[in-house]
């Protein structure tokens, strides 16, 4: 009987048709590379092209993304951004200079003879004297160690601000004893004009000052008792930002004789 060679086994190698091999997710990262600096190219052509307003805005948000710089001050989050104070965060800057006259070795004694308050022009920071004077020397324009010490901590907190100043002087109704013709017109001008001194040593820039007033005792703060010490004061007033003019309305067309009306005839 003979022997049966068994036939050798049949190979089939099936080719998978389709994409090519698998390459990887680079190209992913390199594209979206590509697209972020397209769009950060695009965001600074927007800003150059842009306004001023526009772009202390970014600016601003990319310094202090809290939103807390509008609290502008010496101190206070965003210095130096230049930001306006306006009717919406001018009471921030008053719990703000509250808060450095507390840090001040004699606060204490002069805590009731401090007044801010917010009113319908800015911010109006009050010097009210006592009898014996605090703030100022008696009959004299020369600022007393406290009344120094407290105008330049107000210069300190008000120095970063764009904001116009508004200093004044009052007096109270006792007539300044002056055989040189010296008043108290003379005196509170120039009680007011030494508190402007202190507050530019202090970091405030000349064109911030808009206005020195000397009133003498014209504005009083006690009207029933005008020899009251308080009505003796120095202001000093961070006026709001100004709002633009509204512009004029266009002049309305002259109107055709026919649409005039006929003038009254005059009473006989």
């Amino acid at each position: 009987m003979g022997s049966t060679t068994t036939p050798p086994p049949i190979i089939v190698v099936r080719k998978k048709k389709g994409h090519g091999g698998h390459h990887g997710g680079a190209w992913k990262v390199a594209y979206a590379d590509f697209v972020t600096a397209m769009m950060a190219l695009f965001i600074v052509l927007w800003l150059l092209s842009s306004d001023e307003k526009v772009k202390k805005a970014v600016g601003g948000y990319f310094m202090d993304p809290t939103g807390n710089g509008r609290m502008v001050g010496s101190n206070m989050a965003g210095a130096g951004t230049g930001i306006e104070l306006t009717t919406e965060n001018m009471s921030k800057l008053k719990e703000k200079i509250e808060a450095a006259m507390k840090e001040l070795p004699k606060f204490e004694q002069m805590k009731n003879n401090v007044q801010v308050t917010v009113t319908n022009e800015g911010l109006r920071i009050e010097l009210l004297e006592k009898e014996s004077g605090m703030f100022f020397e008696s009959g004299n324009a020369k600022p007393s160690p406290q009344g120094t010490e407290l105008i330049r901590m107000l210069g300190e907190q008000l120095s970063q601000l764009p904001n116009k100043l508004l200093i004044e002087g009052h007096t109270d109704a006792k007539p300044y004893a002056s055989e040189a013709g010296y008043t108290n017109w003379e005196l509170s001008a120039d009680r007011a004009n030494c508190a402007r001194r202190v507050l530019q040593e202090s970091g405030i820039a000349v064109d911030r000052v808009a206005q020195i007033r000397g009133f003498a005792d014209q504005h009083l703060r006690n009207k029933t008792d005008p020899f009251d010490p308080a009505n003796r004061r120095v202001s000093v007033l961070v006026q709001y930002r100004e709002v633009p003019a509204a512009p004029k309305p266009a002049a309305e067309p002259a109107k055709s004789e026919a649409a005039q009306p006929k003038a009254a005839e005059p009473h006989h």
